[in-house]
């Protein structure tokens, strides 16, 4: 007998027996399974125990999934053997596999699929119970329910480097936007978990310089801050290595990293024009001193300089605070005065996987500043969890006296792909009895957590980025929803909102190229979802195309839709890689313009709907035609069945790791496009949903 087949019989002295005889035996792994883990599963307590007390089984590790063996108890249903792996082996139960699922809601889940059912035994009823047990088990043990829960990260999608503020009950936070505009987005939050953004720091097209600069410039780690009544934001301005046109930008010198500052009365703006100061470095932040004294931290390390109150002048040179604890990257850095202490937070390690977060602190603002020893308190320790790269991160307490801080992090498909760009998470921040800060107690980022304790209020709507909508009660001068963003500032009047729909217009210059203008983009912020729009073909002439892109930037993105060439209308996918077109899929719209059998091209009123479904790494394209539908809704005449166009199986190049060239840190985005200089295209609706 085999010890695999020991521990499904559920023999336990043969289990003995065997272990006894090879004790090497409990490595093994038959069918892809760790032994400890079929043990587990069938919720034999006696056995799981004496493979943890008497085998050399380890059991900090986790299997590809990167489950725990907590995860394969909760199967079972048996709670004495989850309080058992809980409680005494110290597994926890708010740990996350690769999709970020943890024990606790793992026995929800299957606490609600056993609730579908209507059993016709015993044994199943008992077996629903069970779960149930188990989920109340959690919920005394962690002390929270999962409604009373939050989950990292807090956003997802491209929302790097993250800066707070809290002004009152209401929080308040930036991220780097790079060459998008509009720049840098403010999002407002009255919990800290869910967030909307109400405004951007730079609206004006003349003010914001994105025109000539690569993918991956622009601006850089924003910070916000709040002094006497005004709301201050400040970023570095990242030109290009080489500024061919300095004349064409609204200011001159020499410094290829200068830091922006605007403020305004109001957190969503509209905000002053922009100052720069020609400080060379990246990550500002300002700091206001109990005397009132105004300054500005940048990298290397965190150099500090004096600011007029205003924040729009130097009035000091910069000077070498603390290099930083890992002396590797420090950067990132912000200032918090707290009992008599000035306590330096920084980013360190780079922003791959040995980001972190340390803290050092002085009596003095110009004093030696001593290294905590708990150095980093941010850090992911484990390369397989799913939350990885975890660093610059920024402190904030709330109204009820809480700690939190926010810091930025990844998620890579494969352990190797960073799609959706760095994202935003959020930890307690507890204080030791001689007064150094810890984040989520020294354990990495959380999965799974309790919601901070805050004021009664009524929680604003959630953010809309997986809308139908274009445009929202809250919206920019151009009509369009706060969401949407464009590769650098865009011509005036791009886009038209009409009742039929929004018409794009066309880019002079095709996406590949810096010049390229138009294109209308949402962050992409799931790896699994749908993309669907719906637009009129009639007005492209011969050169021109118009549908859906998945981009990154000018050098790694795809087009999915319709072309005009040589008189003819194709239907295409088409992906740029560095400096190589091609198409993928290709096929002639010619006797494709019928519904139900309909021919309505010559009407005017048949159009094409483009569907994106993406799961991982892989797109599947399709479409089918359909009648003019109203504004904003899909079409609610039966159409066609979609017919398949094509799938790439692997769109790697949609993410920072897709080629070495330039900056790249990002994130993947999609939404519509139109090249063709002149023409306008009315797209009826554009809609995401996982």
């Amino acid at each position: 007998m085999t010890l695999q087949e020991a521990v499904l019989q559920e023999n336990l002295e043969m289990v003995r027996r065997i272990l006894i005889e090879n004790p090497a035996c409990i490595d093994e792994k038959p069918d892809g399974v760790w032994i400890p883990y079929q043990a587990a599963k069938t919720g034999n307590l006696e056995i799981v125990k004496y493979i943890v007390e008497y085998s050399r089984a380890s059991f900090n590790e986790t299997d590809e999934n990167c489950r725990t063996m907590l995860h394969y108890a909760v199967e079972s249903g048996n709670l004495e053997l989850v309080k058992y792996l809980t409680e005494r082996v110290g597994l926890s139960p708010l740990a996350g596999d690769k999709d970020l699922v943890t024990p606790y809601e793992l026995a929800e889940r299957l606490c609600k699929l056993y609730e579908r059912f209507e059993y016709a035994n015993e044994t199943e009823d008992e077996d629903k119970a069970a779960q149930r047990e188990i989920v109340t088990y959690f919920e005394s043990y962690c002390g929270f329910s999962l409604d009373d829960s939050y989950k990292n990260p807090i956003l997802t999608g491209m929302h790097p480097d993250p800066s707070i503020v809290c002004v009152g009950d209401d929080f308040y936070m930036v991220n780097s936007s790079f060459v998008f505009f509009p720049c840098i987005p403010i999002s407002h939050s009255r919990d800290l978990i869910h967030w909307e953004i109400i405004g951007h720091a730079i609206t004006n097209p003349a003010w914001s310089g994105l025109g000539t600069l690569e993918g991956g410039r622009g601006y850089w780690a924003p910070d916000i801050s709040y002094y006497k009544g005004r709301f201050y934001i400040t970023a570095t301005y990242r030109l290009n290595d080489t500024v061919e046109d300095v004349d064409s930008l609204p200011w001159n010198g020499t410094p290829y990293r200068k830091q922006m500052v605007v403020s305004s009365e109001r957190p969503e703006g509209p905000y002053s024009e922009p100052v720069f100061i020609d400080e060379d470095g990246i990550d500002p932040s300002i700091f206001t001193d109990d005397d009132g004294r105004r300054y500005m931290l940048l990298n290397r390390g965190a150099r500090i300089f004096e600011i007029s109150p205003d924040g729009t002048k130097q009035l000091s040179e910069a000077k070498l605070l603390y290099y930083g604890h890992n002396k590797r990257a420090p950067e990132g850095s912000h200032l918090l005065k707290k009992d008599g202490w000035y306590y330096l937070f920084q980013a360190e390690g780079g922003t791959g996987p040995g980001h972190r977060i340390s803290v050092s602190r002085s009596r003095e603002l110009f004093g030696i500043y001593e290294p905590c020893p708990f150095n980093p308190i941010m850090r992911q320790n484990d390369p397989k969890q799913a939350i990885q790269r975890c660093g610059h991160g920024k402190p904030v307490q709330t109204p009820n006296g809480e700690w939190y801080m926010v810091y930025l992090c990844g998620r890579q498909l494969e352990g190797k792909y960073s799609m959706l760009g760095r994202e935003t998470a959020l930890d307690k921040i507890t204080w030791t009895a001689d007064g150094w800060p810890m984040v989520n107690h020294l354990q990495g980022p959380s999965v799974l957590a309790k919601k901070p304790e805050l004021p009664e209020f009524t929680a604003g709507k959630q953010p809309t980025v997986f809308g139908r909508i274009f445009y929202e009660s809250d919206s920019t001068t151009t009509g369009l929803g706060l969401q949407w963003v464009t590769p650098r500032e865009p011509e005036d009047n791009f886009a038209e909102l009409k009742e039929d729909g929004l018409y794009l217009l066309g880019s002079r210059t095709d996406l590949c190229e810096v010049s390229a203008r138009n294109l209308l983009l949402q962050r992409q912020t799931a790896f699994d979802f749908t993309a669907e729009t719906k637009f009129s073909y009639q007005n492209l002439q011969d050169g021109q195309d118009a549908g859906m892109t998945c981009y990154y930037d000018e050098n790694t993105y795809l087009k999915f839709g319709v072309f005009r060439e040589c008189g003819k209308t194709f239907l295409k996918v088409q992906e740029h890689v560095d400096n190589d077109t091609w198409d993928s899929f290709c096929v002639e719209l010619e006797g494709e313009c019928t519904v139900n059998g309909q021919c309505g091209e010559s009407s005017g009123e048949t159009e094409i709907v483009l569907r994106c479904e993406t799961r991982g790494l892989e797109r599947t394209f399709s479409y089918r035609m359909e009648p003019q539908g109203s504004y904003g809704e899909a079409s609610s005449v039966s159409a066609e069945p979609y017919q398949l166009l094509g799938i790439l199986p692997n769109v790697y190049y949609l993410c920072d790791e897709g080629i070495k060239r330039g900056k790249r840190f990002t994130g993947a985005m999609l939404g519509m496009y139109v090249y063709g200089e002149g023409v306008r295209i009315p797209f009826r609706y554009f809609q995401v949903w996982e």
